[in-house]
């Protein structure tokens, strides 16, 4: 069976009675390099378990079980599941649960399916929710590493550098507790339907421990989000929209300067070290 071929997709699909859905995103690979590429640099062993969020039809599952120990892939679409029974019969390491993974017990499942060891997480995931996914994945602390597709747009802000108009609180975010790898491009011509946009491929390596060590997380991640809220404005003016019953504008300009940047600087230009600093001494002043 070859699950590259445009026409077998369409045959398998119209023998299964299955309609793509905008609604979920479904975009399904038909080259299978890409595939290929994807399990290669994904760094998969026979050691190691996998999580697949979104199979599709299994073009990417299917070269996921010849690198690894066990797969359970995630698929959300129940019209999908007779369709995965055909194109997966010939594995015995593929589990497939009809499930979202916004709503998955996580822990539960890792336990239950992979007997408590950390799993790597692969995934070609529908452009509407990545980051949701991503956040999601990444807050549950359960995984070694997460490989998707994504859209082009949102790896190169989650690899992004301080001082470039790519880099956002989402980076901030992604990069405090991985190490982010943009690996490569995926075109648009490589996919069925073909999505509007180009797409990449990144692979998160979590980090033993975050990047930095703020005194709370809490506000250093408020700290961040308020920076980026109103990108055109200056650091000072967004902290203080959002800290202005708390603390005043002169404090947030005393603390900036402090720290070694002008009072007009803005927050995309500052690194997660300059957040940390930041966000410390705004919480000392509750303390």
């Amino acid at each position: 069976m070859d699950l590259f071929s445009i026409n077998s997709i369409k045959a398998i699909l119209q023998r299964h009675g299955f309609h793509f859905s905008k609604s979920l995103g479904q975009n399904f690979l038909t080259e299978r390099f890409v595939c290929e590429k994807i399990a290669e640099l994904s760094e998969i062993t026979k050691e190691d378990c996998v999580l697949e969020i979104g199979p599709g039809i299994g073009s990417l599952t299917s070269e996921l079980a010849y690198c690894a120990k066990k797969v359970v892939a995630v698929e959300i679409d129940k019209s999908l599941l007779p369709v995965l029974n055909e194109t997966l019969s010939s594995f015995d390491n593929i589990k497939v649960i009809n499930s979202d993974i916004m709503k998955c017990d996580l822990p539960s499942l890792i336990k239950q399916e992979f007997d408590g060891n950390l799993p790597k997480v692969c995934a070609n995931l529908p452009y509407y929710i990545t980051t949701p996914i991503i956040s999601h994945l990444i807050r549950s602390h359960l995984f070694t590493s997460i490989t998707t597709m994504i859209q082009k747009e949102v790896a190169l802000r989650i690899c992004a550098k301080a001082g470039t108009s790519d880099y956002g609180a989402f980076t901030v975010f992604v990069q405090y507790f991985t190490e982010p790898e943009y690996l490569f491009t995926v075109d648009k011509e490589c996919f069925i339907p073909q999505p509007k946009v180009q797409s990449a491929v990144v692979r998160l390596n979590m980090r033993e421990k975050p990047l930095v060590c703020p005194k709370s997380e809490d506000m250093f991640f408020r700290v961040v989000k308020a920076s980026f809220a109103q990108r055109r404005k200056q650091l000072a003016n967004s902290l203080f929209s959002d800290f202005k019953n708390e603390i005043t504008k002169e404090q947030i300009t005393n603390i900036l300067v402090s720290a070694g940047h002008k009072p007009t600087v803005r927050g995309e230009e500052l690194t997660i070290e300059d957040f940390c600093t930041i966000s410390d001494e705004i919480f000392s002043i509750y303390n």
